[in-house]
Order: structure tokens, then C-alpha cells, then sequence
């Protein structure tokens, strides 16, 4: 089995999440395709459609009993596209790198844990192969196949240059909505201005992100951040504003919970919120970092330095993944994924090299950790 192949016969497959580009493909067509290659070869598949039209997947390889299982994760969807020259789709090798949308984000990952998962030597615990719909979005096929599984440890095949990823940043979302008092812009004093209450909030979060800078940096990420990402507000230039929104991001790290979160940026605000500007959080997802004792961080360590004979790297990521959620339910969990670029840009590539990188070292971490 070639999985710089499949990789190839998985971008062919557009599957732009519909969330993020409306009236898009989706999962179904890529889901489709991988049920019956995984039922092809010998494993046992349900599908999991709690919305229509966005389905994930569990193929499951039974050991002969006694042994640890291991859950590799990778999703099926993918960004959507903007200004791409020529085909996205196409998956053509040029000069040692596949070509196409998905295929550093993690079309590639996805072939590896596949082709590893269907050629691993017997073993007495179990493989599942978690793939999952809107990672790319709201993480639902993670949290849909975490509600029904488990296993001792997981691997998350997201992009990682070939090295280890042990840590990333949480993330939160808020959202603040100030009600002013319209007035003629002639007469201000006889309004409340939104956007002018908007703007002491931002200088309170400039000094909120001062002290996230001032605490110093885990030793594999950045400090945490706060910003604010999108601001709404004013009717027409002769009016004071009557409202205005702002939306705020706070990257956080591993020690730090979203309550917590929230609470320390309820009290930078004070007084800034109450009767006329709320605070509300849309959305927050923790952040992940490996136990330094795991044994499945430990198994990949070796067997990424005996596949390509050097010492391991490990690496902490500023974005968020589905490891946060796998760390979450108890099951310990590294990133390893392979060597390219481009994620959601319009120049998106894998090396061929490291996709069968990547197949041999989860090949051999399953008939290790597995044995």
C-alpha cells in the first residue's frame, strides 16, 4: 500500500467544510471513500451522521485480546479555496512534494495513519481509526466520537514537520455588547457613546496583554494573548452610537481553565461592564499539553528516531487542535504529522518523503504500544 497514493486519491476528493464556505462539498463523498477502504481491509466501521451531511467515521482493528489500544485521529475536511492556480484538487508530485488542498492539512496524515493502521503485524490490542468531521471549525466529529469511544492513548496526525507535538494553547471567544443612547451628533452630550466605551474596553484588554506578556512563556509556546477581532457599531456619521460589538480572542496555556480565563477578564474589565456592556462567552476549548511520563510519547520518541535516524524534536503549537479534546477525556495524546506547508493557503504541500515517514513510525508505534 502506497500512501503517497491514497494521499493523492484523497485530495482528488473535495471536501471544504460547508460551515466555513457555505453550500461546500462537506465530509460525505471523503467519508464514503474511506469506509469502504477501511471495510476492504478487514476493519469493522460505523459511521457517526448526528447532522446530516457531516459524518464521521471509527474503523476498528481487533487484536487477539490483552493488549493496549491506540486511536490515530485525523479529519476529513478541509478550508476552502480562494485564488488557487490551477486544479486544487488535482494531488500532483512535483519535485518530491504533493500539491493540492489538504494535502499538508492533513490529507497526507490522513493516508499515513490509514496505510499504518492496515498493515500493522498482529498485535493483542486494538487500532481504531477515528476520522472526523469540522476540526476545521467546531470540532464536532471529535466530540461525536469521544461521546461513544476510548482507547489508552491516541495520536492526532495533524501537520507537525515531523516532529512531536506535546503542548498547545486553549483558546475563548467572547463576545461584548454595549448599549449607548443615540443622540445628534451635534449634541453628543446628550447620548452615550457605544464606540466610545468600546475603546476604553480595548485599552483595558492593551493592558490585560501587557501582564499575559509579562508572565513569561511556557517552554514550548508563546505567552498567552488577548485581542479583540471584530468591531460593529454606529448607525451614520451625524449619530452617537447607540451599540457596538466587540468580539475578543484569549489564546491561553496548559494550567490555565477557560473559567479561569474568563473570571481574570471579567475583573480586567471592573467597572467597564454592567448595565450597558455584557460580556459573553461564545465559545472555549482547553488548552493540551503531554504528560511527561506518557508511555505512547515516549513509544513515538523511539520509533520517530529509528525511522529517521535522528534524535526526536519536540514541539509546542500556538494554534489549537483535537488533542485538547482527547486530553480531556483522559486519554493521552501526542501530534505527529508530516513535513509541508501552506495550511489554508492557496500553496498547500507535503513532502512525499515524510508521508511514508510518518506510515512507518505509526506502523511500528502500533505493534509496539499494542503488542
Amino acid at each position: 500500500m502506497d500512501p503517497v497514493a491514497l494521499a493523492q486519491q484523497l485530495i482528488a476528493i473535495d471536501s471544504v467544510n460547508p460551515t466555513l464556505v457555505p453550500g461546500s462539498a462537506g465530509e460525505s463523498a471523503i467519508a464514503d471513500f474511506c469506509a469502504q477502504w477501511l471495510e476492504r481491509h478487514g476493519f469493522e466501521v460505523e459511521r457517526l451522521e448526528r447532522e446530516p451531511g457531516r459524518p464521521s467515521l471509527v474503523g476498528i482493528s481487533r487484536g487477539t485480546g490483552g493488549g493496549a489500544s491506540l486511536m490515530l485521529s485525523g479529519h476529513l475536511d478541509t478550508v476552502g479555496i480562494t485564488t488557487w492556480p490551477g486544479d486544487p484538487f488535482s494531488g500532483t508530485v512535483v519535485n518530491g512534494r504533493l500539491v493540492g488542498r489538504g494535502a499538508f492539512d492533513m490529507k497526507g496524515g490522513l493516508a499515513g495513519l490509514l496505510v499504518a493502521a492496515a498493515s500493522a503485524p498482529e498485535r493483542r490490542g486494538d487500532v481504531l481509526v477515528a476520522l472526523v468531521a469540522d476540526e476545521e471549525f467546531g470540532s464536532r466529529g471529535t466530540e461525536d466520537v469521544l461521546e461513544r469511544y476510548s482507547a489508552d492513548a491516541a495520536i492526532v496526525a495533524e501537520p507537525s514537520q515531523l516532529e512531536v507535538t506535546v503542548a498547545h494553547r486553549g483558546f475563548a471567544w467572547f463576545r461584548v455588547d454595549i448599549d449607548g443612547l443615540a443622540a445628534h451628533g451635534s449634541m453628543p452630550e446628550l447620548g452615550i457613546d457605544a464606540i466610545a466605551h468600546a475603546g476604553r474596553i480595548m485599552r483595558r484588554l492593551d493592558e490585560l496583554q501587557s501582564r499575559l506578556a509579562a508572565r513569561g512563556a511556557h517552554p514550548l509556546l508563546d505567552p498567552g494573548t488577548v485581542r479583540v477581532s471584530t468591531i460593529a457599531g454606529g448607525v451614520d456619521a451625524a449619530t452617537v452610537a447607540p451599540s457596538c460589538t466587540l468580539t475578543i480572542e484569549r489564546r491561553f496555556l496548559p494550567g490555565e481553565s477557560p473559567d479561569a480565563v474568563e473570571a481574570e477578564l471579567r475583573s480586567s474589565l471592573g467597572e467597564l461592564l454592567g448595565e450597558r456592556a455584557t460580556l459573553t462567552r461564545l465559545v472555549a476549548r482547553g488548552a493540551f499539553e503531554a504528560t511527561a511520563d506518557s508511555s505512547i510519547r515516549a513509544v513515538v520518541r523511539e520509533q520517530l528516531s529509528a525511522v529517521t535516524g535522528s534524535p526526536a524534536v519536540e514541539r509546542g503549537e500556538p494554534f489549537w487542535t483535537d488533542a485538547g479534546l482527547f486530553a480531556e477525556a483522559g486519554i493521552p495524546t501526542v501530534l505527529l504529522g508530516v513535513v509541508g506547508g501552506g495550511a489554508h493557503a492557496d500553496d498547500e504541500w507535503a513532502s512525499t518523503e515524510s508521508i511514508t515517514q510518518l506510515t512507518e513510525v505509526l506502523r511500528r508505534t502500533i505493534a509496539e504500544f499494542c503488542a
